[in-house]
């Protein structure tokens, strides 16, 4: 069998219906390099093993899982980096659809000099038959996004990958793509390499939002642990500025008020939607305010 030139990993953790999907995308590329897929099962109890396992039967590449009990992102990303056979590394998530140039495109994109972290739109839709053009809103000048991101396996190794520490959700990608950049990784973007991130609105609750935005805030603490600059400060909102506005249009106490117009289905739906973007804040300043008041990592 011929060497893969690119090692695709998806994390996953119980999202057996979503995988499968990303999977039968990938089975349609059109002009790719030889690649494989690692699934890296982050601790699933539902039906991923069989999905893989079902898949790796019929598909037109190399599919294999890699299994990281403790759910963190981070350890099992990992773990597909040490599994990948590839010299490139293309990072995706298990809600994405992968039009069919897609592993191409990617490929296409290290052939210039030098090592590159490249990223690719993502358009953000709700259900698998929305087919948008990728367009100049789709732009992103994040160095790494690990919904659509590929990157040399040696430059990754060079840095020791993913912190584990990031163990909660978000800032694991921005604090990897800060270690790159030091290291002599340039970045790149690739308007070819796009992809569709299927985010139905059946999972897109608001407790799930409000879980997220939680999570995002605590390692956003760890984050400015590890790289206390403004560029950071400002990235992760935590700033005097920011902190202040918050106290006055997002504060704590306003949060269930918040909720409650969010949740109201008579308001127009440009109201609740921004109800739902002040909940949200609100939610995320507050366990900001906390994770920075407690004790160092």
């Amino acid at each position: 069998m011929t060497a893969p030139l690119l090692s695709l990993i998806i994390a996953t953790r119980d999202r057996a219906a979503f995988l499968a999907l990303a999977l039968e995308s990938l089975a349609a590329q059109d002009h790719a390099p030889p690649f494989e897929v690692i699934v890296a099962d982050n601790g699933s109890s539902d039906a991923t093993a069989k999905v893989v396992e079902a898949c790796a039967g019929t598909a037109p590449y190399e599919l294999r899982r890699v299994y990281v009990a403790e759910p963190n992102r981070a350890e099992a990303r990992n773990a597909g980096i040490e599994a990948a056979a590839g010299a490139i590394v293309v990072f995706v998530d298990d809600d994405v659809w992968l039009p069919p140039r897609f592993v191409a495109a990617h490929a296409n994109a290290h052939r210039a000099r030098g090592r590159r972290a490249v990223s690719g739109p993502i358009l953000n839709v709700t259900s698998y038959d929305e087919r948008p053009k990728p367009s100049p809103f789709n732009y992103s000048n994040a160095f790494l996004c690990t919904c659509n991101v590929s990157i040399p396996r040696d430059a990754l190794l060079a840095v020791s990958g993913f912190d584990a520490r990031f163990k909660l959700y978000g800032w694991e990608d921005t604090e990897l793509g800060l270690r790159l950049r030091r290291s002599g990784v340039r970045r790149g973007f690739a308007w070819d390499a796009f992809l569709y991130h299927i985010k139905p609105p059946r999972t897109e609750t608001l407790d799930e939002l409000a879980r997220k935005a939680t999570e995002r805030a605590q390692m956003a603490a760890l984050l400015l642990e590890k790289n206390p600059s403004l560029r950071i400060k400002l990235a992760t909102g935590a700033y005097a500025a920011n902190l202040w506005r918050a106290r006055l249009v997002a504060p704590a106490s306003l949060a269930p008020f918040y909720r409650r117009l969010t949740e109201n289905a008579r308001l127009a739906a440009p109201l609740r939607a921004l109800a739902r973007s002040q909940y949200l804040d609100a939610v995320y300043v507050a366990a900001l305010r906390r994770a920075l008041a407690e004790p160092a990592h």
